[in-house]
């Protein structure tokens, strides 16, 4: 969230940046929020005042009983007091809870450079990468021909673990872990330190990540419990240093992630009714990095070339798209999309999402870092390096041959220790 001090000194910059987003709701928020926020302040100092004034009026009536004068008045305002002080108590409870509940929710400040739009028609292609692959014969959807090939099972998945789950076996397995090792030690190679988090966080931690309404609805959470899963690695990452302070030396802190997630949600359109594109469960390699709020931008451009680069050696064709002010949702203050292409449907689709998310994470977890005497709140950027099922399947459709079986993408070959799966079937 924003630094309510932040707010404070620049309500013009937060204001602008609600009228680039054209959410006019949250300016009305903003409005209401610096108004509780000067009532709340003056009612502190107010309640203190108050509270002294008490501890000095027992000695006053003390005084005066020692020197035989009426103490009339000075009883009756004691009595007085507690009312008084609890009033002004609840009354700053309530301004406390109204001014955390918008401070929650407004969205981060955005970079200059986010492009201004409606929606997702608004993006802006920053680049291409690759050749798209041509085709002499029908491409198959990617689920129809790994269960032909035996490599998926939808339909057994679906009846024991509902729709949106599949059993990978075989060599569609063996690449999911080629993927994984792949792009994990990619990132060893460049120092980041490897971490398998807690696969459920509690609701405290899970709020200081991100806007729980923004997922709250895909989530699961465990009955009975504190708990939910996890819908990516980054979020378990970032509450790794909650409520710390940072030696300054450590920065920056680079950390590559592998888990599952789970999400509820599920692609509408029919190409996701049987597949692994969207779905409950899936596998996700993810980059994340805490540093000094001036390194964050360069290390933002490094995330996505990190991301690049994995796509590139899998030679995958894609296309960079920075994300517009009406689509970059709540916690990012920008955000570059890597899509690539799915010649099946002759379009790209998202697989891969990078994000700076400056102090906006670090001031709900609360995790700062020593700047000589001082602290300041670290920055916090994420990306993923690879979600395997989505890239599976455009690994399929790009490698897909027109005797059924498919190519394996020569970076994976060692790993899997063949050139070619599906001949076997």
């Amino acid at each position: 969230m924003l630094d309510i001090r932040f707010i404070r000194e620049n309500p013009g910059i937060v204001r602008k940046d609600l009228e680039k987003r054209n959410d006019k709701e949250k300016l009305e928020w903003l409005d209401d929020l610096i108004r509780s926020d000067i009532e709340h302040r003056k009612l502190l100092q107010e309640n203190q005042s108050l509270r002294q004034r008490k501890n000095i009026i027992t000695d006053e009536i003390n005084k005066l009983k020692k020197q035989g004068e009426d103490i009339k008045e000075k009883v009756k305002e004691a009595k007085e007091l507690p009312s008084r002080i609890k009033q002004s108590d609840e009354r700053i409870e309530e301004l406390k809870n109204k001014i955390e509940y918008y401070l929650m929710r407004l969205p981060n400040i955005l970079h200059e450079s986010v492009p201004v739009g409606k929606d997702v028609n608004d993006n802006v292609v920053v680049r291409h990468w690759g050749e798209k692959p041509k085709f002499n014969f029908e491409l198959k959807p990617h689920g129809e021909l790994l269960q032909e090939l035996g490599l998926a099972n939808f339909e057994k998945a679906s009846e024991v673990s509902g729709h949106g789950f599949y059993y990978l076996l075989g060599d569609i397995a063996r690449m999911e872990l080629a993927l994984i090792n792949f792009a994990v030690d990619s990132l060893i190679e460049k120092g980041y330190t490897f971490v398998e988090p807690p696969l459920m966080l509690r609701r405290k931690p899970y709020e200081g990540v991100t806007d729980l309404k923004d997922f709250e609805t895909m989530m699961y959470k465990v009955e009975d419990e504190d708990l939910l899963l996890i819908a990516t690695s980054e979020h378990p990452i970032a509450a790794m240093h909650m409520d710390e302070v940072l030696d300054e030396k450590q920065l920056p802190m680079k950390f590559v992630g592998f888990s599952p997630c789970f999400r509820k949600e599920l692609g509408s359109h029919s190409l996701d009714t049987r597949g692994i594109f969207r779905v409950h469960h899936f596998n996700k390699v993810e980059q994340f990095i805490f540093c000094r709020p001036e390194d964050s931008w360069k290390l933002h451009e490094e995330l996505l070339k990190n991301a690049e680069e994995i796509f590139q050696k899998l030679k995958i064709p894609y296309r960079v798209v920075n994300i517009c002010t009406g689509d970059i949702g709540t916690v990012a203050a920008k955000k570059y999309d890597i899509e690539a292409w799915f010649p099946r449907e002759d379009l790209y689709r998202e697989v891969i999402s990078c994000s700076n998310c400056t102090a906006y994470q670090s001031v709900r977890l609360n995790i700062k870092y020593r700047k000589g005497e001082d602290k300041e709140f670290v920055h916090t950027l994420n990306s993923t390096a690879i979600a395997t099922s989505r890239a599976i399947r455009v690994i399929v459709e790009n490698y897909q041959q027109k005797d059924g079986t498919i190519k394996v993408p020569a970076v994976l070959q060692k790993m899997m220790g063949k050139k070619v799966i599906g001949k076997d079937k």
